[in-house]
């Protein structure tokens, strides 16, 4: 930036002083890089950290991906913060606005994170009620508007499970809304195959919640990967992907994963 600002000013042969002030440019290029992937790890999609030692990821399940609300509150900031004077005055004047955008939205931040964790507390008790199965992983995520509404992934005695969460009723998770989807058969030949493909590498490599089905098209074999925390189906694009296998192993299955099915009860075990 501070680079650019005198290519062009030097282009232009200004005689004006800068208003660009090293000082602060640097300064908010080291918040910048250092706060992007704290505030990655917030959501639901995780950053791994310990690369290249560890492949691990670590998600924090606070904030939705693209959080409307902060984007909000942080744009109000920095719009009432915009200079109506010089910018040394200005920026001595202490951008009272932006300091109170930053501060509500770290209290939001912080809410959610509480709010999070409690949710999680009681979406696995109320899962456990529901199901008479025990919670092996779960994720409870934001969703895009409304810090009432959570989306809940749970792991569940060889299925996964996925339901609303209401901060606003009783039980918090609406029973009517509960999924349960056998995860599949990874170790079968046709999954497998795909799985060792760069594209099934790398997908399973971020999927968090993975769910496998096989589905034959004439000579070939299409196997479908599918990440509940962003999909419930194949074809949904983000979230999804499916491999065709040309030449699919001849001891693979024909048919496909069951679909989601309504379950307030145990879900039958995977085949």
């Amino acid at each position: 930036m501070l680079y650019f600002d005198r290519v062009v000013r030097r282009a232009s042969r200004s005689s004006l002083p800068s208003g660009v002030l090293p000082r602060q440019v640097l300064i908010l290029a080291f918040i910048s890089i250092l706060s992007h992937p704290i505030l990655d790890t917030l959501n639901t999609y995780g950053v791994r950290w310990l690369m290249p030692f560890s492949g691990r990821w670590f998600y924090g399940d606070t904030l939705f991906i693209v959080d409307p609300w902060v984007w909000l509150v942080l744009g109000v900031g920095v719009g009432l913060s915009r200079p109506r004077r010089g910018l040394r005055e200005h920026v001595a004047a202490g951008g009272r606005p932006a300091r109170v955008a930053l501060g509500v939205a770290a209290s939001y931040v912080l809410a959610m994170a509480a709010s999070g964790l409690a949710a999680r507390r009681i979406a696995a008790r109320e899962l456990v009620a529901l199901t008479g199965a025990p919670v092996e992983a779960l994720m409870v995520a934001p969703m895009a508007v409304t810090p009432l509404v959570r989306r809940v992934v749970a792991s569940q005695a060889g299925s996964y499970r996925v339901a609303m969460y209401h901060w606003l009723r009783r039980p918090h998770l609406d029973g009517a809304s509960l999924r349960s989807y056998p995860r599949g058969r990874p170790e079968t030949p046709a999954v497998a195959a795909a799985a060792a493909t760069p594209l099934g590498r790398r997908f399973l490599t971020w999927a968090r919640f993975p769910v496998f089905s096989v589905e034959s098209v004439g000579p070939a074999m299409l196997v479908h990967i599918v990440d509940l925390r962003y999909a419930e189906r194949p074809g949904m694009g983000f979230g999804a992907v499916t491999i065709s296998l040309a030449h699919p192993p001849a001891s693979a299955p024909s048919s496909g994963t069951p679909p989601a099915s309504a379950s307030a009860g145990p879900a039958a075990p995977s085949p």
